[in-house]
């Protein structure tokens, strides 16, 4: 995996991320270019599996300037491009197991193609998220103290 063009970081902050899964994205038009320039708005997208397809509804990728006319609507639900026993288990563990599935990351590979990482999600309740919050604040102190310790 490259590096990512765009992470979702309220997915880390919100969810308890298990299973992840690359999958292809069907784009139309300039929205690759619109993609590599950074242009992609992760805020209330999910993934939803409907008649053995699975979808990615409500990511924003911004209209590339220079197409002009040929741009599309920048929230359409797109394609994911997964195999068909990745979908059924996405399927099976979204309705059994009652947990979501989020966008990730999304990035452009060695060959050129732009995936997105998804993963399946099981949400935090508040205090979980408060616990992550102190955790990461007291690594951070633990790095400045280090830091400042070496010569």
């Amino acid at each position: 995996m490259s590096e990512p063009i765009a992470t979702n970081k309220k997915a880390y902050h919100n969810y308890f991320l298990t299973e992840k899964w690359e999958c292809g994205i069907e784009l139309k038009g300039a929205e690759v270019k619109s993609i590599r320039a950074g242009e992609v708005n992760f805020a209330d997208s999910y993934v939803g599996v409907d008649e053995g397809e699975v979808w990615l509804h409500k990511l924003h990728i911004a209209p590339y300037a220079q197409a002009s006319y040929l741009n599309t609507e920048p929230e359409r639900s797109r394609k994911l491009l997964l195999h068909q026993k990745e979908i059924q288990r996405l399927y099976e563990s979204i309705t059994r197991k009652r947990l979501t599935c989020v966008p990730t990351k999304i990035y452009v590979n060695a060959r050129g193609l732009v995936k997105v990482e998804i993963a399946l999600a099981q949400g935090k309740k508040s205090y979980d998220k408060r616990a992550d919050i102190k955790e990461r604040e007291s690594k951070r102190q633990i790095a400045r103290a280090t830091r400042r310790a070496r010569p």
